[in-house]
């Protein structure tokens, strides 16, 4: 998925969704993003994954409906899709979470989104508190910048509203691989 990732990352980057701030990057890039930013794309998937199954792991008794998560993000996702169409980290991020998660809703049924959902709440403080430290909260001036016109302009302490549905997607999609070729027959 890191390639996925990373390619939608340099698109972006090159027409200005988002960028980085030179005073803060070692200024080692491949193609147009810094070296911090592509093993971004190897770390913290590898992280979050570690954090999942750990916590799968206490947590297997624990367990809940995902379906009507699921449909609450579905619908949020596509409305935000469909009201910011216009903006492409919104939009595209949005679209593509709806995607991922009718797909695992309606049509895959995996027994594990719910270990999900339950990880993804764990991940996001420490989410907050790197990628607010990322946007700029606590320091001059952010590391990563983002461009307004492209989002809601709606932000959590300094991160865009849409880096939560941009990591969910991320993650899911790493956890879906993850499951699925470490079990086939079970995701």
């Amino acid at each position: 998925m890191a390639v996925i990732f990373i390619l939608w990352d340099a698109l972006f980057t090159r027409i200005g969704v988002w960028g980085f701030n030179p005073a803060y990057v070692c200024g080692i890039y491949i193609y147009n993003l810094p070296i911090e930013e592509v093993l971004f794309f190897l770390c913290i998937p590898y992280a979050s994954l570690f954090t999942y199954h750990c916590l799968k792991l206490f947590t297997r008794k624990f367990s809940f409906s995902s379906k009507p998560v699921s449909v609450i993000l579905i619908v949020i996702s596509l409305l935000l899709a469909l009201i910011f169409f216009q903006r492409l980290y919104t939009s595209v991020t949005s679209f593509a979470l709806v995607v991922l998660l009718v797909y695992l809703t309606f049509i895959a049924k995996p027994l594990w989104l719910s270990n999900f959902y339950l990880c993804y709440l764990v991940i996001l403080l420490p989410f907050f508190i790197v990628n607010g430290l990322l946007t700029g909260s606590w320091i001059d001036e952010p590391v990563v910048w983002y461009n307004n016109n492209e989002n809601m302009g709606f932000r959590l302490l300094t991160i865009p509203a849409e880096d939560v549905f941009y990591g969910m997607l991320m993650l899911l999609l790493n956890t879906f691989l993850y499951e699925r070729f470490s079990k086939p027959n079970e995701s």
